[in-house]
């Protein structure tokens, strides 16, 4: 009842202070006070003049003009313009007048030095080129925020609950602090463990190269790196977070990471581990702190990552640890060095069942399986930067990595195919162990030297890698082909596998200008080599010795194969205030070779030679809005399997023969769109069109016969193609400043033709699916928040071939997810999905709503959490799935994590302070 009670009070408090909320509109034009000239990207900000809380903020267009526009409370506010190089203005207002004309506004150049202009600027905002910089004290947060929730606060910026980081529509793919990595990669370590209070300004860049930022090149246009700047003052101590939860079924998770900040030093160390298929990195929060998440992916080899990280595992159930640890430094003056090191093991298990149709031209056959696989994974890897810079002309940049990984899987797997008429035409059953071992090391050196004041540079680049693999496979088999002439191959062996890669790429760029920082032309030379060697030794088990020691030369290989590149390319690059183009042109050179040391009649050496083509065009109309588009041609040779005409039949039932006469595909790429995002209205649409055209496509020809055993090769086949369009729009409502809306929608569609192959028949496929999908998000400050989605995916497929009917598909998917943040230090989560998949086949699970729910409390001024999490409250979860095309009709679900409970208490700990003050929440427990 007192938690009900609290809960009206607040709705009760928050509806009297938003009916106090005025609207109003401020406009004006800034110019030049000598020469009457308009000032474009110049900052406006409206803050309340009691305690100059931000209200909004644009800035000028082209034409000086800007027009402040919301609703507030306060009556009584002042208006701010900061321009770089100019004196600043500022005006009070009365806000209950509604529509405010100050007309024109003169400013004067500034007397101080531009350095000190940007230093002592107020602005929450500034524009300059390609670079928004955030004035972290001029947006409020709650006491002890994150850079996460001060990010939220930002205009223009998104996040969402796995921590994906958008600023005016475009992702962020990494985060520095200071001008240096933090951890890695992974944007999330930064976001959800540095505090506001050590920040003074966010600034966010298009994402470059050391080396593309030290030329001055333009770096991706399409994403963007966020730089956190620390003062000096704030930038030593100790701060981070400690965790642990244990929950039913066995489940459990600890994590804790510390870090060490001594001005340019700093260390970081971080541990963590669960079994519930989070990568090691979950602390039990509803927020989790770092990593855990974002963009996670399975691999064949029973590893899993996020990010590009690799963490071992596999698909099912997961039991996951990692550590690692980050250092930066610089050494002296020019000379900084970043490492990293991360161990990661796991152990895994999944267990699927699939049940596919396949389609022949003149009958159908079903095939049924079941399998399951267990495996155990180590992995290590040292990654490191080390940046030289001899003088502002001059930059060495070294960047050597190191991996090794070990692992062992155990699979086992039984399979039945049967006719139209549920008669069993083959089975088979197969049981494997098998342990990998693999060592890698890249290293990429390079030196850029740049001359004059113009743009010129020299640039010589050296990569290396170095790969070996080892393996032991260890099969015991058995295939019956039963009908008119039966046979049985019974198979007991081990095979010995080694891999060795050893490659390198050099590139050598030189950058003319023709017209000064502007119109460059660029002189490229590329030459890349990799020698691969693959050798397996497959030996029988001799029943009189009881060992493997008969060699079956039949399925034994030893290749040598070799990949060779030049590339000389010519390239013009137009770097402009608001175009960027560059267009270049190449010309490959290859080299495919191929040697068969068990069978030298199939070795094998083709030459092929191509033109390539890339163009690329961005146009800025302001801040706000630009469009893009790219254009090219690209040439790919077949893989080295694919051309050698080696037969494999290691898989009875699936025989696979390479072709020599391969020619390369060549591929016509082009995409573009339109973005136009307001950052003071919060919202904008976009617009983006993608498109492949293939000659030449290398694709699989298959043939089955009456025992259904299939005979693979690859073919070159003309006439493939995808074109994909789409768009969306999102806008950011703000009733006042308690309650927010946010809403949007988009769609995208895809047309595609597919030329394959079905038992020698050829077909080409025509694919159209369209995705419709809409959210709202509703936010009553400090109250709760609820956020409904919904999105359909719907696709057709025509086969071109009589025999074939044609394929529809339509899945559902509902989502809900609502937060409630009374009483006081209470927060109340839920999570909430449901699919639905109509064509999923009767014997599996079509839908299921998904339901995860957390309750937590926080204490000790807020430096500890307490969390109660419940995951699949209504125990549905289910990964059951269909795929289709005109050779099958394939329905799979395998193991997934079911439903627990677990509690979980976090400490977080901070001594960051001014000249050497300690903040409360020390590492006393250390």
């Amino acid at each position: 009842m007192r938690i009900n009670q609290l809960v009206l009070l607040a709705i009760g408090l928050c509806l009297s202070v938003a009916m106090q909320a005025q609207n109003f509109t401020i406009t004006g034009t800034l110019k030049d006070k000598d020469s009457k000239q308009t000032l474009e990207a110049a900052t406006v900000f409206l803050e309340t003049v009691k305690d100059s809380t931000l209200i909004t903020y644009t800035i000028t267009n082209q034409d000086g003009f800007f027009q402040l526009e919301g609703r507030a409370q306060e009556k009584d506010a002042r208006v701010n313009i900061s321009f770089l190089g100019y004196e600043n203005f500022t005006k009070n207002v009365d806000l209950s007048t509604g529509d405010i004309a100050l007309g024109d506004i003169e400013v004067a150049p500034s007397t101080n030095s531009l350095g000190e202009v940007v230093v002592k600027s107020r602005a929450p905002v500034t524009v300059k080129k390609d670079t928004l910089e955030f004035n972290v004290s001029s947006f409020k947060t709650k006491k002890d925020a994150n850079i996460e929730d001060l990010l939220k606060e930002l205009p223009g910026v998104e996040v969402d609950e796995s921590g994906k980081i958008l600023v005016n529509g475009k992702e962020v793919n990494k985060i520095l602090v200071n001008g240096k990595p933090f951890f890695g990669d992974d944007p999330t370590i930064a976001t959800r463990n540095l505090t506001k209070e050590i920040v003074e300004k966010i600034q966010v860049v298009d994402t470059k190269t050391d080396d593309e930022a030290f030329a001055g090149e333009d770096g991706d246009q399409e994403s963007k790196t966020i730089n956190l700047t620390i003062s000096e003052e704030k930038n030593k101590g100790v701060f981070g977070r400690v965790a642990a939860g244990g929950g039913t079924d066995n489940r459990f998770e600890y994590a804790g990471i510390v870090n060490a900040f001594d001005n340019e030093r700093r260390i970081s160390v971080l541990a963590g581990g669960n079994n519930i298929n989070s990568a090691g990195f979950s602390f039990g929060e509803i927020r989790k702190m770092f990593g855990g998440g974002r963009s996670v992916y399975f691999n064949g080899n029973g590893s899993f990552g996020i990010d590009g990280r690799s963490f071992g595992g596999g698909q099912g159930i997961v039991n996951s640890r990692s550590v690692g640890a980050n250092y930066t430094d610089e050494y002296a003056k020019g000379f900084d060095a970043n490492m990293d090191y991360f161990y990661s093991a796991a152990n895994s298990f999944d267990e699927t069942r699939v049940e596919r149709e396949n389609i022949l031209p003149d009958r159908r056959f079903f095939t049924n399986s079941d399998s399951r696989n267990d495996s155990n994974s180590d992995n290590h890897s040292i990654n490191t930067t080390i940046n030289i810079k001899k003088d502002s002309t001059l930059l060495i940049n070294i960047k050597p990595k190191f991996s090794f990984a070990n692992s062992e899987t155990r699979f086992r797997r039984t399979e039945e195919s049967l006719n139209e008429d549920g008669e069993r035409i083959n089975e088979s059953a197969t049981n494997n162990l098998v342990t990998d071992e693999g060592k890698n090391f890249e290293n990429t050196l390079s030196v850029t030297k740049k001359w004059g004041d113009k743009g010129a540079y020299v640039r010589a680049r050296v990569q290396n890698e170095i790969n070996r693999q080892e393996s032991e496979d260890f099969i015991v088999s058995n295939t019956e082909i039963f009908g008119d002439n039966p046979s049985e191959i019974n198979r007991n062996q081990f095979t010995d596998g080694e891999t060795k890669l050893d490659g390198y790429n050099l590139n050598l760029t030189y950058r003319v200008p023709l017209v000064s920082k502007k119109l460059f032309l660029d002189v490229d030379f590329g030459h890349r080599s990799d020698t691969r060697k693959r050798k397996r030794s497959t030996f029988d088990f001799d029943e009189v010795t009881q060992q493997y020691s008969i060699l079956n030369q039949e399925l034994s290989t030893d290749f040598e194969g070799r990949n060779s590149r030049t590339t000389p390319k010519l390239g013009l690059n137009l770097d402009g205030e608001k175009l960027n183009v560059n267009v270049s042109a190449g010309y490959v050179f290859r080299t495919l070779e191929n040697n068969d040391n068990l069978r030298p009649e199939l070795d094998i050496k083709q030459n092929f030679e191509a033109l390539e083509l890339d163009t690329y065009v961005n146009y800025r109309f302001s801040p706000k809005a630009s469009m893009y588009a790219s254009l090219g041609k690209s040439n790919r040779p077949p893989e080295v399997t694919q051309l050698n005409p080696f037969v494999d039949v290691s898989d009875p039932l699936n025989i696979v023969e390479g072709n020599p006469n391969l020619a390369p595909a060549n591929d016509y790429n082009f995409y573009g769109g339109f973005n136009n995002y307001d950052f003071q209205k919060g919202g904008g649409w976009y617009v983006n069109g993608n498109g492949r055209f293939t000659n030449d496509a290398i694709v699989r020809k298959t043939s089955i016969d009456d025992n259904l055993v299939s005979r693979t090769t690859y073919v070159n086949v003309n006439g493939n193609y995808s074109v994909g369009a789409g768009g969306g729009y999102n806008k950011n409502v703000k009733i006042d400043s308690l309650r927010s809306i946010k809403y949007g929608g988009g769609i995208y569609t895809n047309f595609g033709r597919n030329v394959n192959f079905n038992n020698e028949v050829q077909y080409a496929s025509k694919t159209r699916s369209l995705t419709p999908r809409v959210n709202f998000t509703y936010t009553w400050k400090n109250l709760f928040e609820v956020k409904p989605s919904y999105n359909i995916s719907i696709s057709k497929t025509q086969f071109g071939l009589d025999a074939f009917e044609d394929q529809d598909f339509i899945s559902h998917n509902v989502s809900l997810s609502t937060a409630l943040f009374v009483p006081k230090n209470w927060e109340w989560r839920n999570d909430i999905n449901y699919n639905y998949n109509p064509n999923i086949a009767s014997d599996f699970q079509r839908s299921a709503v998904f339901w995860n729910s957390t309750l937590a409390y926080s204490f000790a001024k807020d430096r500890a959490t307490a969390t109660l999490k419940v995951y699949d409250v209504l125990d549905q979860n289910t990964n059951a799935r269909r795929t289709a095309n005109a050779n099958f009709i394939q329905d799979v679900q395998s193991t997934v994590l079911e439903q627990y409970f677990m509690l979980s208490l976090s400490w977080k700990f901070n001594t960051l302070g001014k000249k050497g003050e300690t903040n409360d929440g020390g590492v006393f427990f250390f």
